[in-house]
C-alpha cells in the first residue's frame, strides 16, 4: 500500500512537470534578437544582462522568425562550405556556433555565430544566421546552457515588452545599452567607431571629424582621453576606456 501511495506521488509530479508551458516558465535564460534594430538581447534571472550587437540576412526572409531553442554548441566549427578548418582565421563562423533548431534543421543550418569580418556586425549581410562579433559570442556561449530559448522577431518594441507577449515573466529595469566587447582601435571602421569619435568630440577631444574610421586622429584623441582619466595610454578603446566614454 505504501509503495502503490509513493508511485502515485512519483507519477503526479511527472505529469505536472511535463506539463509545464516553456513560456510561461521563469525566464532565467533566455535570447532576444530584434531584426529590426539588429540587436540580440540576453536576459539572466527574468532581467536583460547584455544587448549586443549583430548582422541578420541580407534579405528579411533570409533570418527566420520565431520561437526556438539553442540545439547544440560548437567550438571553433569548420566551414564545410569553403573548406576552412574551424580556429582558422579565414573561418567566417568565427570562434563559436550557437545551433538553431530553425525551419526543421537540427542546428545545422542556422546559428548564432561569430565572424571573421567585423565590420559587417550591426548590418543586414548573412544568408540567414545571426552574427556577432567573436569576443560577444564567446562571452554568450559560456554562460547559456543547451535548450535556451530563442525568440527573433522584427518589432519596435522593447525588449522586455517582446518577452512579455511570449509569455515569459521578466523585470521592466533601466535600458541596457548596446554593449561589446570587441575592442576598438587603429584602423577599425564602422558605426561604433564613429559613436565613439562622436563622444570624444562632445567632451572636448577633437577627432577632426566623425566618419567612422578610426585613423590616426582619433587615435590621439583617444591617447589624450586616456592620459586624461589616468588610464593606461595605448590607444586601444577596451572595456575601461568603452566605461569612462560611457559606451557601456
Amino acid at each position: 500500500m505504501k509503495t502503490k501511495k509513493i508511485v502515485t506521488a512519483l507519477l503526479m509530479f511527472c505529469f505536472m512537470f511535463i506539463f509545464v508551458q516553456p513560456a510561461t516558465a521563469a525566464a532565467s535564460s533566455l535570447i532576444i534578437i530584434n531584426k529590426a534594430n539588429n540587436q540580440l538581447a540576453y536576459f539572466e534571472n527574468n532581467k536583460v544582462v547584455k544587448t549586443f550587437k549583430v548582422g541578420t540576412g541580407r534579405q528579411p526572409s533570409y533570418t527566420p522568425e520565431g520561437s526556438f531553442k539553442i540545439v547544440n554548441k560548437i567550438v571553433n566549427r569548420p566551414y564545410y562550405t569553403g573548406h576552412i578548418p574551424g580556429g582558422d582565421p579565414r573561418n567566417p563562423l568565427g570562434n563559436r556556433w550557437l545551433g538553431l533548431n530553425a525551419r526543421g534543421t537540427w542546428g545545422t543550418t542556422y546559428a548564432i555565430h561569430g565572424n571573421n569580418n567585423a565590420n559587417s556586425i550591426g548590418g543586414y549581410v548573412s544568408a540567414g544566421c545571426i552574427r556577432m562579433y567573436n569576443n560577444d559570442v564567446q562571452w554568450l556561449y559560456a554562460r547559456i546552457p543547451v535548450n535556451t530559448p530563442v525568440i527573433i522577431t522584427t518589432s519596435g518594441k522593447t525588449f522586455t515588452a517582446i518577452a512579455s507577449a511570449n509569455g515569459y515573466k521578466v523585470t521592466n529595469g533601466s535600458t541596457v545599452p548596446v554593449y561589446s566587447i570587441y575592442n576598438l582601435k587603429k584602423g577599425s571602421r564602422g558605426a561604433e567607431v564613429k559613436e565613439l569619435q562622436t563622444r570624444l568630440t562632445n567632451l572636448g577631444y577633437s577627432t577632426k571629424g566623425t566618419d567612422g574610421i578610426f585613423g590616426a586622429n582619433t587615435d590621439a584623441a583617444v591617447r589624450k582621453f586616456q592620459k586624461a582619466k589616468k588610464l593606461t595610454v595605448d590607444g586601444i578603446v577596451g572595456p575601461a576606456t568603452k566605461k569612462a566614454l560611457g559606451m557601456f
